[in-house]
């Protein structure tokens, strides 16, 4: 099997908990080097791994191929060109850049060094999302006619990370950090939608960066998409609703993966490692082909984010799509400039 030597830019929540543990399991990767500025944290799993104090180092170490931009989104302009123009592929966390110019700017110049650029869209492996997606996709709720997809919290205290809570910072707040997520599975079901109409401000106090958003995607005279984020939720609830003219689906927010992976079980390639659950989460409405009424729970499948690094590998070795490519997410961050113009502005923006 060729092996991919891949650099981490960061050894935070993101690479601890995403990004190595997968890399490491995967048969075709190599966890070459990891960024740690001021610890040596990684050595603990990762011995055979060398440490860098800054990212340019892992720039210049001719042995990587592949590097995971997973530093603060301020820098991911800046580290994704750099990386690009050391002629390394590139994985870029979730949000893409700060802009939608940022991300095209980097797509073309990825283009022009045939190199790759892709953005580290987890969610889209979420056991619920595909829950959703497959329902969709059966034609079981007819012509869809609304759908709202929420991602809530109870955090009314604000996070100790910067870059996510200076509301001086460009890119910090719900909006790039959840929104890039809700945003994509939106463009994933849907496409790309005609206009927005959008409320984002911060409930914890204008002195922090927003925390709250709610965007109202038009996609035709029939069809309404709600994505919407709180961090003052206590209680947990649908986070998908989906309405046809031939039923309804609702489905819970039941993907175990982060948690899993933050209380230390560790994924193994091609083997199911999470804990099994035979606990509905979600509820089918419908009325079927013969007239009938059905209402029905159901249980979503499990899933793995190693589906992505497979992707990812295949891609690289064997020429096979990309996952999530950088060119593809450019129009999640047009949503995301539109939705902070509609803020602005008062007004619906056409895309």
């Amino acid at each position: 099997m060729q092996m991919i030597n891949v650099g981490l830019c960061a050894y935070g929540m993101s690479g601890k908990y995403f990004h190595a543990p997968f890399i490491q399991e995967h048969p075709g990767f190599h966890l070459s080097a990891v960024v740690e500025r001021h610890r040596q944290e990684s050595k603990e799993k990762y011995p055979q791994t060398t440490i860098y104090t800054s990212v340019e180092q892992i720039l210049e170490d001719a042995h990587i191929d592949l590097v995971v931009i997973n530093t603060p989104i301020q820098t991911h302009l800046e580290y994704t060109k750099k990386a690009l123009e050391a002629g390394k592929h590139v994985v870029v966390e979730k949000p893409f850049t700060v802009t939608a110019q940022q991300a095209e700017d980097l797509v073309q110049l990825a283009e022009q060094k045939n190199l790759t650029l892709s953005v580290y869209q987890n969610r889209r492996f979420d056991r619920d999302f595909l829950q959703v997606k497959e329902i969709i996709n059966q034609g079981v709720l007819g012509k869809i006619k609304e759908v709202e997809i929420r991602f809530d919290r109870f955090r009314p205290q604000p996070g100790s990370k910067q870059h996510k809570e200076d509301v001086t910072l460009p890119g910090a707040g719900a909006l790039h950090d959840l929104g890039a997520h809700l945003i994509d599975q939106m463009t994933q079901l849907f496409g790309k939608p005609e206009e927005i109409f959008a409320d984002v401000f911060s409930m914890k106090g204008s002195q922090y960066a927003n925390d709250y958003f709610e965007i109202l995607a038009y996609y035709s005279s029939s069809l309404r998409v709600r994505v919407k984020s709180s961090v003052f939720a206590k209680e947990d609830y649908y986070a998908y609703k989906i309405f046809g003219d031939k039923g309804c689906f609702l489905q819970e927010r039941s993907d175990s993966q982060e948690e899993e992976l933050v209380a230390g079980n560790t994924p193994v390639f091609n083997k199911e490692w999470l804990k099994k659950t035979i606990q509905n989460d979600g509820l089918l409405h419908i009325t079927n082909l013969e007239g009938k009424e059905v209402r029905e729970e159901v249980t979503s499948k499990p899933t793995d984010y190693m589906y992505y690094y497979e992707d990812l590998y295949n891609h690289l070795v064997l020429g096979e799509a990309a996952p999530s490519p950088g060119k593809e997410i450019v129009l999640n961050m047009e949503i995301i400039d539109a939705v902070l113009a509609s803020n602005t502005e008062g007004r619906k923006i056409k895309l």
